[in-house]
């Protein structure tokens, strides 16, 4: 594995081959390729692996698949849906927060985009793509992410069991494949966006529905405010 890369001791049995492999090369040229041209990458090079470095394998029990990080500048740190403290919530989030009031009856500080706090209870706060050139939404669409993060899927899915898959909007739907639904949940809808968030997504529940399904499975709920 290359040695600037710094991944959790609780995934590496899992995944460390996979970065010996052609097609984790093929991204790192790419990006330093797109990086020689004067692009713009987000995230910064040390929080691309924030996902699986803030959340312990032995501790995830509830997996919420994005799509691919944020494109703004300053946005972006590794974990779906989240920003930095002190950025602005984008509107994808702030419905969230809305849904959580909603759905649990409780008070959310939407000035804090910051979901580290759930990380560190166990929610794989996981993209499809781990980076993105400023500006330009699905930019890295092709080099190769994909392959990684359905292997981090499939992983949790072989060797855990009783989890929680939120898939929202139907690229986060297309992984279903990967999971057995027999041995764990799977909550969907349409995603937070305020284009879609309204055909479906308000009014889901889905935060209550995942913490009476840890609560039935002697897990402990995940505290979301």
């Amino acid at each position: 594995m290359n040695k600037n890369i710094k991944i959790h001791g609780s995934w590496l049995k899992f995944i460390e081959p996979e970065f010996d492999k052609e097609y984790m090369k093929n991204i790192k040229k790419s990006i330093l390729n797109f990086k020689e041209s004067g692009k713009i990458i987000y995230p910064k090079n040390n929080e691309i692996f924030n996902a699986i470095n803030l959340t312990d394998f032995k501790k995830t029990k509830v997996i919420i698949l994005g799509q691919d990080p944020y494109h703004g500048p300053g946005q972006a740190h590794g974990l779906s849906f989240s920003v930095k403290d002190g950025v602005k919530p984008p509107p994808s989030l702030l419905n969230i927060f809305k849904e959580i009031e909603s759905d649990l009856s409780i008070k959310v500080e939407k000035g804090n985009g910051n979901l580290t706090r759930w990380a560190k209870q166990g929610v794989l706060l996981l993209n499809s793509l781990l980076t993105v050139e400023k500006g330009s939404p699905l930019s890295h669409k092709e080099i190769g992410w994909e392959t990684l993060t359905d292997k981090i899927i499939e992983v949790l899915n072989l060797n855990k069991k009783d989890l929680v898959f939120i898939l929202w909007g139907s690229h986060a739907r297309s992984k279903k494949y990967l999971i057995n639904q027999n041995k764990n949940l799977i909550i969907e809808s349409a995603h937070p966006s305020p284009l879609s968030a309204y055909r479906g997504f308000i009014g889901s529940k889905p935060f209550s529905r995942t913490n009476d399904y840890l609560v039935k499975n002697n897990k402990h709920p995940i505290n979301w405010s």
